[in-house]
């Protein structure tokens, strides 16, 4: 009978258990918190410094001597324009995704860019006068060889870039990159042309000089410009903490053609183009945690 009444008791004690527990509120749910990846975000601005060496290049064309003595053209040449260079750039990315990222970019540098030569042209003999204009007379009392020299320089001052990015990441702290857009220039340009006739005689057949040259030196021309062109290049960047990144970067800029005086009555027409290489430094600020999503 005592057996009886124990299981009775604690059959009443499992249904009360079990009715008190159905009197109360389901557990509410809890979402699970956000994980932040301790990777690299490469959302924000930046400022940077950068360095490098430029290889230029400028072709020039210098129309003919227009005067009265018979000298031969110039030809077509090429100048090296080499130097260093050294600014600053400040940009904007936005990282797409986990593999994308785009941006915008300007950057100013000065640039140690310059190059000088000199070129002589030497004209055929011809019958002249005792002061070296043409005698076209039979038998001339005399004969003449007139020469010509250019000296010309080319300085690219300081250029800026105003380009696009657009790049993959490899990893999430190396960025790989293409990049283009417009470039701007500061070019000055100088330049002296210096005729001179030698006179021989007597006869238009005669070799022996008759005084010293006479040299007819032109105006020293010099101007500054500021030429529009386009740029195109691509480039590594890699992050080493949140905040910091270094790159290296190559460029190609056209500025196009443009005419100068090349002193007296020469006319130059002067393209140039430009090849850059450059490694950099940037500071971004305040970059935003990566956010996994779930």
């Amino acid at each position: 009978m005592t057996r009886i009444s124990a299981g009775i008791v604690a059959i009443a004690s499992l249904l009360s258990t079990g009715a008190f527990a159905a009197d109360l509120a389901p557990r509410p749910y809890t979402k699970a918190p956000v994980m932040v990846d301790p990777g690299y975000n490469w959302t924000g601005f930046y400022v940077g410094l950068n360095g490098g060496y430029s290889w230029g290049r400028a072709n020039t064309s210098i129309a003919p001597f227009a005067g009265i003595l018979p000298v031969v053209p110039f030809a077509s040449f090429r100048q090296d324009v080499n130097g260093g260079l050294a600014g600053g750039q400040i940009g904007y990315n936005w990282q797409v995704d986990r593999t994308w990222v785009l941006g915008l970019e300007a950057d100013m540098q000065w640039t140690g860019e310059k190059s000088s030569t000199s070129l002589t042209t030497v004209g055929p003999r011809y019958g002249a006068f005792d002061t070296g204009l043409p005698n076209l007379l039979p038998g001339p009392d005399f004969n003449a060889i007139a020469s010509q020299t250019a000296t010309l320089s080319y300085d690219l001052q300081w250029f800026a870039t105003f380009r696009g990015r657009a790049g993959v990441l490899v990893d999430p702290q190396t960025l790989v990159y293409g990049t283009g857009g417009l470039a701007v220039g500061d070019f000055k340009y100088t330049a002296q042309t210096t005729t001179s006739v030698q006179v021989f005689g007597f006869g238009g057949l005669g070799t022996t000089p008759v005084g010293p040259p006479r040299v007819l030196a032109g105006a020293a021309t010099s101007s500054s410009d500021t030429r529009v062109g386009w740029t195109v290049g691509a480039g590594i960047e890699r992050k080493f903490s949140p905040n910091w990144s270094g790159k290296l970067e190559y460029l190609y800029m056209d500025f196009g053609t443009t005419t100068y005086f090349a002193g007296t009555v020469n006319q130059a027409d002067v393209s140039f183009h430009d090849h850059i290489f450059r490694a950099g430094i940037n500071y971004e600020f305040n970059p935003a945690p990566v956010v996994a999503k779930y």
